[in-house]
């Protein structure tokens, strides 16, 4: 991705920010090295690097002696260092005459994705007389937002997965319908060479569980211990990937069925609750694009399981209610949650991010999953939405 030098500098300014220090060691800050551009994998880059974009002024970066072309596609001058006494000097050297920086940083750890700067590099630059600030919000304008081109390869990705979960769904039925006994495992891996027939790609097989094994949000079957997809049992279908090129950004999608003619009292209530829940934080996020109503992640999972526990589910919440979407199935811009972190980022147009409340027990659990992309004055759903537990019989 192209660094645009001055619209981060006009963010700066605009935030009350001195500057936004990057910085990374062997990959510890994927951040950093993607807006660097040493992502790609085509750069040795073993040592600590720093680059610091200035509110005001040229930008510079620190560079080791022996990766010292690493930053050289980045604007502005690089010094470097060798031993560990030119490091901390050439650091305080970059960081001289600021005071509050914006860095990969999360105070408490709060927001783990944003937290990628180790404690003692912290530690240094406050001896320097530094303030860290979380670059949580820069990260959404310059890192997770989509371009055109992505918004269109994320809705090409999910019309393909929604077709290998009808083809999933279809061939359940049929293998119980003639008694076959197809397993959560055989599954699956029909599923994945459904992916290879469509051209997707992604960083795991798909979720299919069935059973008591749908309370576990994370079961992901293996050859042994799979259980057997029979009659008159729940399904649940969770499948996330990508179009197989640069730029491509995730979908990611679950659906239910149940593979009888009727589907289970308790299950029918409990999954009406999380639609019900899926649709008032679809509502919230439309109102506050239409409205141009600053909105924060935390918000919009607040407002899903105050539904859920009203209906009776409270202590059968395990997530979140959403996270963000990229070039990750789990991407670097805001998350829906007030659960297991309090994501306190806005949502800003031109990001997108998935909507998957969930209630789950011991026995069975329910969870329904879509996407939303958000614009410049309206929030759009891309996929469809699920009203009811699918029936196969």
């Amino acid at each position: 991705m192209s660094l645009d030098v001055h619209a981060i500098q006009a963010a700066l300014r605009a935030d009350g920010l001195d500057g936004w220090l990057l910085y990374d060691f062997h990959g510890s800050n994927p951040i950093a090295s993607r807006l660097a551009g040493l992502s790609s994998g085509d750069k040795m880059a073993t040592r600590r690097w720093y680059y610091l974009i200035p509110a005001e002024g040229e930008p510079r970066g620190l560079v080791h002696a022996i990766e010292p072309h690493n930053l050289d596609a980045l604007p502005g001058p690089k010094a470097v260092y060798a031993g560990r006494e030119q490091l901390a000097a050439g650091v305080r050297a970059l960081v001289a005459d600021r005071r509050r920086l914006a860095m990969e940083y999360s105070p408490d750890c709060a927001i783990p994705y944003i937290s990628r700067v180790d404690a003692g590099t912290i530690d240094l630059l406050r001896q320097f007389g530094i303030e860290p600030v979380s670059s949580g919000d820069l990260v959404q304008r310059f890192v997770a937002r989509w371009s055109a081109d992505a918004l269109a390869s994320h809705r090409a990705a999910s019309e393909r997965l929604h077709r290998i979960k009808d083809r999933a769904f279809d061939a359940t039925a049929r293998a119980v319908r003639s008694g076959t006994g197809s397993t959560e495992y055989d599954l699956q891996q029909q599923m994945v060479g459904w992916f290879a027939d469509e051209g997707l790609v992604s960083d795991s097989a798909p979720v299919v569980a069935t059973r008591s094994h749908t309370g576990d949000p994370h079961y992901l079957p293996e050859p042994r211990g799979s259980r057997t997809i029979d009659a008159e049992a729940i399904l649940l279908l969770d499948l996330w990937g990508k179009l197989d090129e640069p730029g491509a950004v995730f979908a990611d999608i679950t659906w239910m069925s149940y593979t009888g003619p009727s589907v289970p009292q308790e299950m029918r209530d409990a999954f009406g609750v999380i639609v019900a829940a899926r649709d008032e934080a679809v509502r919230v996020v439309e109102d506050a694009a239409q409205n141009g109503r600053p909105l924060r992640g935390w918000e919009v999972d607040r407002a899903a399981r105050e539904v859920i526990a009203h209906g009776g589910y409270r202590d059968w919440i395990l997530h979140r209610t959403g996270h963000s979407l990229g070039e990750e199935v789990h991407g670097n811009g805001v998350h829906l949650d007030d659960y297991e972190t309090h994501d306190d980022r806005r949502l800003l147009p031109g990001t997108g991010f998935t909507i998957e409340p969930g209630v789950y027990s011991d026995t069975f659990g329910v969870r329904t999953e879509i996407n939303m992309h958000i614009g410049e004055d309206e929030a759009q759903v891309t996929g469809p939405r699920q009203t009811e537990i699918l029936t196969l019989a």
